[in-house]
C-alpha cells in the first residue's frame, strides 16, 4: 500500500518537472526569437545600405535583395570633388571634432562626476538634476540663439562653433554614466591609499582612474558616437571647410542637375558607419564592462 501510494505521488511530481522544464525551454527560445526579430529589424536597412552602395548607377532602383551588378564606381564617386563632394576633407573634421569633444568632455565630466559621487554638499542632488535635464534640452531650441551668437563672435565655419555645442551634449552623457560608476566604488580603496602614505590627488590618479577605466573607456566611445553623428548643429554652423561627415553626405551631388546620388549616398554612409561598427564589435566586451560595473555590489 505504501508502495502503490508512493508511485502515484512520483507521478504528479515527475509530470511536474516536465512541464517546468518544457515552460523554461519555452522563455528561452521565445526570448530568442524577439532577440532575432529585433536584430534582424535593425540590420537590415545597413545591410541594404551596403548592397546599394556595391551596385551599378542604372540598377538603384533594382529590387534583387543580395549583391548584384557590382561596382566599386560609388566608393570613387564619394571620394571624387568632381562634382562638389569633399567626403574625406568631412572625415577629417568629424574626426578632429570627435577626438577634441570627447577629451574635453571626459577632462571636465571625470573630475564633476567624482565629486558628484564622493563630496557631500549642500544641492548635490539639484546640481545632478541640471546636468541630466540638460541632456533632455532640444537641441533644435538652440540653434537659432547658437547661431547669433556665434555669428557676433565671427565664429561660423570655425572648429570650435561645433566643439562648444557637442559639449554641452556629450558632457551630461559622460557624468550621468561615471556618477553611477564612481558612486558603486569602495571608499575603503581610497583609505587604504591614504593610509599608505598618497595624498588625495595620487589616491585619485593612481587607484581611481586605473580601476575606472572601462567606465571611462565606455563613456569615451558612446560620447565619441553622439558626436560624430550629429547633424542639425553641424548643418547650421559650419561651412565647406569645416563641414562634418554628416552634412557633406547630405550635401551630396550628381553629375546632372537635380541627380539624387543615391548609390554614392550609400557608398559615403558606409565608408562612415563601418568603422564605427568595428569599433563596437571590437571593444564590446569593455563597453558592456563599463555599462554594468557597479550594477552589483
Amino acid at each position: 500500500m505504501t508502495t502503490a501510494t508512493a508511485a502515484q505521488d512520483t507521478k504528479p511530481q515527475s509530470h511536474a518537472r516536465v512541464q517546468a522544464r518544457n515552460r523554461k525551454r519555452w522563455e528561452a527560445g521565445r526570448t530568442y526569437i524577439f532577440a532575432a526579430v529585433i536584430v534582424i529589424w535593425c540590420l537590415v536597412p545597413a545591410y541594404w545600405m551596403v548592397v546599394t552602395s556595391f551596385r551599378d548607377v542604372g540598377f538603384t532602383y533594382d529590387a534583387t535583395p543580395f549583391f548584384s551588378h557590382i561596382t566599386l564606381d560609388n566608393y570613387r564617386a564619394a571620394f571624387s570633388t568632381d562634382t562638389g563632394n569633399h567626403l574625406a576633407r568631412a572625415l577629417v573634421n568629424s574626426l578632429i571634432v570627435g577626438v577634441l569633444t570627447t577629451i574635453i568632455a571626459l577632462i571636465f565630466g571625470i573630475f564633476t562626476s567624482y565629486a558628484l559621487a564622493r563630496l557631500n554638499f549642500r544641492a548635490k542632488y539639484l546640481v545632478l538634476g541640471f546636468i541630466l535635464a540638460a541632456s533632455m534640452f532640444p537641441g533644435v531650441a538652440l540653434v537659432t540663439p547658437l547661431f547669433q551668437l556665434f555669428t557676433n563672435l565671427n565664429w561660423i565655419g570655425t572648429y570650435q562653433a561645433l566643439i562648444i555645442p557637442y559639449i554641452s551634449f556629450a558632457l551630461p552623457l559622460t557624468i550621468y554614466i561615471l556618477v553611477s560608476f564612481f558612486r558603486e566604488m569602495p571608499w575603503e580603496l581610497e583609505e587604504s591609499a591614504r593610509i599608505d602614505g598618497c595624498t588625495k590627488g595620487q589616491a585619485f590618479r593612481k587607484i581611481i582612474m586605473p580601476l575606472a577605466a572601462p567606465g571611462i573607456f565606455t563613456t569615451a566611445i558612446l560620447a565619441f558616437i553622439s558626436s560624430w553623428n550629429e547633424f542639425l548643429i553641424a548643418s547650421q554652423l559650419s561651412n565647406a571647410q569645416t563641414q562634418t561627415v554628416t552634412v557633406a553626405i547630405a550635401s551630396f551631388t550628381g553629375s546632372q542637375p537635380h541627380q539624387e546620388p543615391y548609390t554614392a549616398v550609400m557608398a559615403a554612409a558606409t565608408i562612415v558607419t563601418i568603422p564605427l561598427v568595428i569599433m563596437v564589435l571590437v571593444f564590446q566586451r569593455q563597453i558592456v564592462a563599463g555599462l554594468t560595473a557597479g550594477a552589483v555590489k
